[in-house]
């Protein structure tokens, strides 16, 4: 059902957590489910610094979550914004279908995180998107 990468990121979910000095925060949901997962971002000179997560969800929420932290940390805006969902389940190895759309949570979370620091700081980027208020599967 679920593969080893999936179990570990959520037994042992990194990067999660309030940053509490963030740049930015993107929180996105799913009415249907109930999963919440919010991302905070530190960005400097265009690079993801520091990446945290907290989620309200499933375990797959809690791991899709967690590997999208690892994929943004350390990149370009530019380049995170070119995270797909089935970047992060390819990551982690797949995904049961009746959960990517938690992969599509993580996806619109990072969009909505990078949405917020150009916003605030008046930027624009290529692919950076209005964020979804309700992600679905057909979205």
């Amino acid at each position: 059902m679920y593969s080893d990468k999936v179990m570990d990121h959520f037994d042992h979910p990194r990067n999660v957590g309030i940053l509490e000095d963030a740049d930015a925060v993107g929180t996105v949901g799913n009415a249907k489910c109930g999963d919440i997962m919010r991302i905070y971002l530190n960005i400097e000179d265009d690079i993801i610094q520091d990446v945290s997560f907290k989620t309200f969800g499933c375990g797959a929420a809690v791991a899709t979550s967690s590997m999208a932290t690892e994929l943004v940390k350390g990149k370009r805006i530019e380049e995170a914004l070119k995270i797909t969902n089935k970047a992060v389940m390819d990551a982690l190895d797949g995904l049961p279908p009746n959960k990517v759309h938690c992969s599509l949570l993580a996806e619109e979370a990072i969009n909505a995180a990078i949405y917020d620091y150009a916003k605030k700081h008046g930027k624009t980027y290529e692919g950076l998107h209005e964020p979804v208020e309700d992600i679905h599967e057909d979205e």
